[in-house]
């Protein structure tokens, strides 16, 4: 365990990152799987549903990535790629409404998962206490 870190956020972190992981993993299965949900919102974005499967494949490795602790920063940072890219498309295709935000949302839960828990990310963010 890192000193510089309590006992306490490093739970927080790592409880956190755990249910992250839950729900991209679920997310990136309903895509492989191309549940009727993923396939109608993928459409609903102006993705083509052909797209469907390779977006689940590719966000279910980069979760994977994000799992293991040797790729973790790897896994965070194409992560927050992937999330940002969804909140361009999904503002390019309902700009009224505030539902675009939930990307950035996740990707800020995701950074803080990991600057609870994860010293060497505080270090390449220079943000240690």
């Amino acid at each position: 365990m890192d000193s510089s870190v309590s006992t306490t956020a490093l739970w927080a972190g790592r409880i956190l990152k755990i249910l992250l992981c839950l729900f991209l993993v679920f997310d990136s299965t309903m895509k492989i799987i191309r549940h009727s949900t993923s396939v109608e919102g993928t459409k609903q974005f102006g993705l083509p549903d052909a797209s469907v499967r390779f977006l689940g494949i590719y966000l279910f490795v980069i979760t994977i990535l994000y799992i293991v602790p040797k790729t973790t920063i790897a896994g965070v940072l194409l992560l927050i790629a992937y999330l940002g890219s969804a909140t361009a498309i999904m503002y390019q295709h309902q700009p009224q409404g505030w539902g675009f935000l939930f990307p950035v949302v996740f990707a800020i839960l995701i950074v803080t998962a990991e600057h609870l828990q994860n010293a060497s990310f505080r270090n390449i963010l220079h943000l240690n206490p």
